[in-house]
């Protein structure tokens, strides 16, 4: 009998299972209904669609997220791949365009013999057949249905917030000024808006005060925001400095003539044509009008001209320390797995990588070898051992991080960043110490 495998959603950790399940001659069924229907933060019909942020975050391989790049590429990941196809320049971050990175993707899933595409929503599950759920954080009311029929009980969710877009043209640049903070990168990619004391102390009070859109859902009235993601004005009401601390800290972006700033809002490029800028950290729940009234106030900014604002969506996701094993496979049926941000992951990189495990273990299932548990020791690992072995009554999406990666034993004295070199290293030869034995 045909192996055959549904994957239902064309995502980011989706495409990326379904490659990986057609690269090993498994043949996949591809489940995807936005060409049909949209979601509410959708824009482009390609798939792999990044509805936030431009950018899969930083390449040093010090950082958690940049050696959990240089993990998937063991793998020959595919978003990864595209990913750099699509590259745009944004200092040490893996930023790219948009449109030519889903359309890359979505290319590689019609092209394959190995998957069928199906323009159509999912809505009932077998649960005789083999199913990847990778149906991501804006999971259909119907899917929702099937998926709590199967765990048993009620989702999750969390509230995300997505950046404002501007044109170039419009930005002020004998206000702003480029540099990449700590002059990281060969080139200056980022465009920054300096504010004095007097000059952050009016945008704050204005934002704080602001108004918010409306609540469309029940659930939006006790909002629970995931701390990674979370609205500049809500982190603004936090205290008068915590943006100082945060998506506006000035360490690093002195002015160009050597004088500090109180704080600084950074623009990073977003698309290959290099003429629409994104609000980095600027996610937000303000009104339409209210947004081009409070970010206008910044420096450099007072002229913009915006091709999208920011809006604010439910994320679901399922508690997974509750309903999933290692291999990302449900516990009460074998058949069934979940991969991506609906599994509490938070982050492009890694819905990708959770995308990876799911695929690899369905493969050997079919294949009649055992499943593998990846590493503890890596970041794919930790991320992985993090969802299913955290305290389920307060589960949070988690990102990458060295924190989840099981401890390194250093008995003397080292600087952070040298300590940060030797996990890096550690993750990447015990990677390549699990790839030999699979």
């Amino acid at each position: 009998m045909e192996k055959i495998v549904n994957i239902i959603g064309a995502g980011l950790s989706g495409c990326e299972a379904a490659y990986q399940l057609a690269k090993r001659n498994i043949k996949v069924k591809l489940y995807e209904k936005k060409t049909i229907e949209r979601n509410p933060v959708q824009k482009l019909d390609y798939f792999a669609e990044l509805v936030c942020s431009n950018t899969l975050r930083s390449t040093d391989f010090k950082n958690a997220v940049g050696t959990l790049k240089d993990e998937m590429r063991l793998f020959d990941s595919l978003i990864i791949k595209a990913a750099e196809f699509a590259q745009i320049p944004a200092g040490g971050s893996l930023a790219v365009d948009r449109d030519v990175f889903s359309k890359y993707i979505t290319d590689k899933m019609h092209e394959n013999k190995n998957i069928e595409v199906i323009e159509q929503e999912f809505k009932e599950i077998d649960p005789n057949q083999i199913t990847l759920i990778a149906s991501g954080p804006l999971t259909s009311e119907d899917l929702q249905t099937e998926i709590a029929k199967l765990i048993g009980q009620d989702y999750f969710y969390f509230f995300d917030a997505v950046a404002p877009i501007i044109t170039k043209d419009s930005i002020n640049m004998e206000i702003a000024f480029r540099k990449n903070r700590y002059e990281k990168g060969e080139t200056q990619d980022y465009i920054n808006c300096p504010m004095n004391r007097e000059e952050y102390e009016l945008f704050y009070n204005e934002l704080v005060n602001a108004q918010l859109a409306p609540v469309h859902l029940e659930s939006e009235k006790n909002l629970k925001y995931f701390e990674g993601c979370m609205p500049v004005e809500v982190m603004a009401k936090r205290g008068f400095d915590t943006l100082t601390y945060g998506p506006l800290k000035p360490a690093g972006l002195r002015n160009l003539d050597g004088t500090n700033n109180f704080a600084v809002v950074q623009l990073r490029q977003d698309n290959a044509a290099d003429d629409l800028y994104n609000f980095v950290g600027f996610q937000t729940n303000l009104t339409w009008p209210e947004q081009k009234r409070v970010f206008r106030l910044i420096p450099g900014l007072e002229n913009a001209e915006f091709v999208r604002y920011g809006v604010m969506h439910q994320n679901n996701f399922i508690n997974s320390p509750t309903v999933l094993n290692e291999f990302n496979q449900l516990k009460t049926n074998n058949n069934i797995f979940f991969a991506g941000q609906i599994t509490g992951v938070e982050g492009y990189v890694e819905s990708t990588s959770s995308g990876i495990i799911a695929a690899i273990n369905i493969a050997r299932m079919l294949e009649g070898k055992e499943l593998q548990k990846f590493p503890k020791d890596t970041v794919m690992g930790g991320l992985q051992n993090y969802i299913i072995s955290t305290d389920s009554k307060n589960f949070q999406p988690m990102k990458a991080n060295w924190s989840i990666v099981e401890n390194l034993e250093i008995k003397s004295k080292i600087r952070k960043e040298e300590k940060k070199e030797l996990y890096s290293k550690r993750s990447i030869n015990s990677m390549n110490e699990f790839i030999k034995k699979l």
